[in-house]
């Protein structure tokens, strides 16, 4: 699939805001009254939202990255002792092995679908199943 083909919230660059519609022309005055008023009103509090946006960008501590130890970290520790054999290493279990006592055979149920049979009913029951 192409990314002509895509709506716009799989785009990279994110949804683009239009020109705003108005139904008539007495709206989009009112609309921009209705700005231009907001606009009036926060130049009258002394906060207009581009100087706000900028302050607190600016009042926002860098961040500081560094390839060091963490702080509690002291030097006496910086080699942890990996697991040995006097810390008592399990032993291997032995491989399990299927002696072949228990199981009958094999029946398909539907296509592909292999089930074990361990009774002779069971083998019964399988072959006269309806599929």
């Amino acid at each position: 699939m192409t990314m002509h083909m895509c709506g716009p919230a799989l785009s990279l660059n994110g949804k683009k805001k239009g020109k705003i519609k108005f139904r008539n022309a007495a709206e989009a005055q009112r609309a921009r009254e209705l700005d231009s008023s907001w606009k009036e009103l926060l130049k009258r509090q002394g906060v207009e939202a581009e100087d706000r946006k900028r302050k607190r960008a600016m009042a926002a501590e860098p961040l500081v990255y560094s390839l060091s130890a963490p702080p509690g970290r002291a030097s006496s520790n910086a080699h942890i002792k990996s697991l040995g054999q006097d810390n008592g290493v399990a032993v291997l279990a032995p491989a399990k092995v299927y002696t072949g006592n228990d199981i009958l055979g094999i029946t398909v149920i539907h296509k592909s679908c292999l089930q074990p049979v361990f009774s002779k009913q069971a083998a019964v029951d399988a072959a006269h199943m309806r599929r």
